[in-house]
């Protein structure tokens, strides 16, 4: 599990029964399988990114990540949902996922170009 910005320390701010929901389908995506509340996000070309979506006393809370870098599941972003209008991700929010999107990529270019410097 990779955390991109911070996105770790935003799930932590969680309220707990969120956190353990969010935790449990995060293991699952490691696992190779997809929990029930795992969605592919809109707006991000078919399945490679997924929210996961948890409500909890009146609010929802969502963590977004991509499996779309080998075997490594990036965290992109980690939200409580703020709008009261639909169900839409705000264009800053989405923003920030594409941002972050593009940052793993990066990372995992350079974590693929070591591993293949390692090889004999």
């Amino acid at each position: 599990m990779l955390w991109v910005g911070s996105s770790r320390d935003d799930l932590r701010g969680f309220p707990h029964d969120v956190r353990r929901g969010v935790g449990v389908a995060l293991r699952r995506a490691q696992q190779g399988d997809k929990h029930p509340h795992a969605k592919p996000l809109k707006g991000f070309g078919g399945a490679g990114v997924l929210e996961i979506v948890e409500d909890h006393d009146g609010d929802t809370y969502r963590a977004v990540y991509t499996l779309k870098l080998d075997d490594f599941v990036y965290v992109l972003h980690a939200f409580q949902k703020k709008s009261t209008k639909g169900v839409a991700t705000s264009k800053r929010d989405l923003d920030l996922i594409r941002d972050r999107l593009k940052q793993a990529e990066a990372e995992h270019a350079v974590r693929r170009g070591a591993s293949k410097e390692d090889r004999p």
